[in-house]
């Protein structure tokens, strides 16, 4: 198998996130690298956290199971149970239709690295925090009562 050159992937930190959840992505790096290799069952990136980054607003899918591996670095797993920190060797998993909003947290001084995988799904996403929903059947972000943003 084809080693992928990091460097040679593009590094974003776009998100779909209306205003004004987008703005506390701007310390989230990350690169698509499943899309880079052709690998269209399932999707990976690769993360960077700056610190007081976050990986995404706090989130769980009805239809998408989830994994992050941490690589480097130290992050806080937030999810509904509460806090967990993450370090190297870590894993925490996400099993589809679980109403368990979760998402990590770069609290430290030094930025953090770490693996998202997932299976790209057309199904709804909920953020429990946040007047925010991801609508599965037209993948558009909605408030919570569906109307526009």
């Amino acid at each position: 198998m084809p080693k992928l050159d990091l460097e040679s992937i593009e590094q974003t930190n776009r998100t779909g996130y209306p205003p004004p959840f987008a703005e506390p992505m701007a310390k989230r790096l990350y690169r698509r690298l499943a899309q880079a290799a052709g690998l269209t069952d399932f999707g990976v990136s690769h993360v960077l956290l700056e610190p007081g980054g976050i990986s995404s607003q706090r989130h769980w899918h009805e239809g998408e199971d989830e994994i992050v591996i941490m690589i480097d670095g130290e992050a806080v797993l937030v999810e509904d149970e509460g806090e967990t920190v993450m370090r190297p060797g870590d894993c925490a998993a996400f099993p589809k239709g679980v109403a368990n909003g979760h998402h990590l947290v770069n609290r430290s001084d030094r930025p953090c690295i770490f693996y998202a995988i997932g299976r790209w799904a057309d199904s709804d996403c909920h953020y429990p925090d946040i007047d925010l929903h991801l609508d599965g059947k037209t993948q558009k972000f909605v408030r919570k009562d569906g109307s526009d943003y």
